[in-house]
């Protein structure tokens, strides 16, 4: 009898770890302002500027890439950035896209912390020291991407180029959800 129950308690186990590793995808509801727009507000917002430098940053396996960009960030003292690109793979990932047409924006966060996926390109900006990053990621089976979230772990490497833009550039207007 022992031996039947710790063979039950040993396939329970493996079963809820496959379980605990599945892709999951939760949708969440609103964010942002759903105010409607200003005619006070242009339909196109512009600022110039040039780059202070280009920074490339090699991560290692099992990195987690968010947090990586976020410690890189913090010790470069980077206030302002564009994302240019970005190259490798991971080990698993967890990104969020938006799911529906209308305001408030609802988001589906989609998680899959044992799928591998080759990294194919990556931009955003980095404003204010904080990171606003989207990916483009692909399977043999699909391309799909979103915006990137923690528990993103790299694979064989990731190589991000960011352009470092000027500190006292003003970027808030950029990201800012309730600006329209």
């Amino acid at each position: 009898m022992y031996a039947l129950s710790m063979k039950k308690l040993i396939a329970f186990t493996i079963l809820a770890g496959f379980a605990a590793a599945q892709q999951t995808r939760v949708e969440t509801g609103g964010s942002g302002t759903a105010g409607p727009n200003s005619d006070k507000v242009p339909d196109v917002y512009s600022t110039t500027t040039q780059f202070e430098k280009v920074q490339i940053w090699r991560f290692k396996y099992d990195t987690d890439l968010l947090a990586g960009m976020e410690k890189m960030v913090k010790e470069n003292h980077i206030v302002n950035a564009v994302i240019l690109s970005c190259a490798g793979s991971v080990r698993g990932y967890q990104v969020h896209q938006v799911s529906n047409r209308d305001l408030p924006a609802k988001i589906t966060t989609e998680k899959d912390p044992s799928q591998p996926a080759d990294v194919i390109s990556m931009n955003g900006y980095i404003t204010g020291g904080k990171i606003h990053a989207h990916m483009t990621m692909a399977t043999p089976e699909k391309a799909f991407g979103g915006h990137l979230h923690a528990d993103t772990k790299v694979f064989t490497f990731a190589i991000i180029t960011i352009g470092v833009l000027p500190d006292n550039l003003d970027l808030s207007k950029l990201d800012a959800t309730n600006y329209r």
